[in-house]
């Protein structure tokens, strides 16, 4: 009994012999695989015959590679949005106004970054919305006078001090005066440092009591939630 793909054999053979993958031969005609193989089997391909096939195949990998590479950047990117939206949402349930609610978010953020060791209310970081929200959280809060912040940078070997301190002094929109102390790392001597890289800028308030109300809200908040 004859095959129901058997009137299609010699068009399928015909195509491994021209370099086509079992893949696409059977996407082409809707031939079940293991007929295929039980056909190709007594296929004899000639060196130049594997070689075109090999080529198709490796063609065929990186195209599925790159689709596959979209689908993720795609899934990815939908994941992204969906944060995005979730962030907001949260955000709108918040009274950002609500001095307590800025104080205790301040007060979380210094437990993880601020200094505990300086008789001054000190938080560095290399990433200005961190210290632009710092700023504007002892302004709002404190009603502390930026302009008394006082200001250090730690740089990279090759990094220019005086154009560091005039990229954050505008981002900061702090005065450059208020930049004093730089420091170079000399273990990055003779490493390139990348172009959006602009150092830690640390800023000082110069108010201890800031820093204990800060710690101590932080950490009487922590233990509240754990208990």
């Amino acid at each position: 009994m004859k095959s129901r793909w058997y009137e299609l054999k010699d068009g399928a053979i015909g195509l491994r012999k021209q370099g086509f993958s079992m893949n696409t031969i059977e996407k082409k005609y809707g031939i079940a695989r293991s007929t295929l193989s039980g056909w190709f089997k007594k296929v004899d391909l000639t060196p130049m015959q594997k070689k075109k096939l090999l080529r198709n195949s490796n063609v065929a990998l990186i195209a599925a590679r790159k689709k596959a590479v979209l689908w993720h950047n795609s899934q990815k990117q939908q994941r992204i949005e969906i944060a995005k939206t979730q962030a907001l949402q949260t955000l709108k349930d918040i009274d950002t106004n609500n001095k307590s609610i800025l104080e205790l978010a301040l007060a979380i953020l210094y437990l993880g970054e601020g200094s505990k060791t300086t008789v001054d209310t000190v938080l560095g970081s290399s990433d200005p919305l961190i210290l632009k929200f710092f700023l504007s959280s002892i302004k709002k809060i404190y009603d502390f006078d930026v302009k008394n912040i006082k200001c250090g940078l730690h740089l990279r070997a090759d990094q220019n001090s005086e154009k560091m301190k005039r990229f954050w002094a505008k981002e900061l929109e702090v005065p450059l005066d208020n930049f004093k102390q730089t420091i170079f790392d000399k273990r990055t001597i003779g490493s390139k440092t990348y172009p959006q890289y602009k150092g830690v800028c640390v800023l000082r308030c110069g108010n201890v009591a800031i820093q204990r109300r800060l710690l101590y809200l932080a950490r009487f908040f922590c233990e509240e939630i754990i208990k």
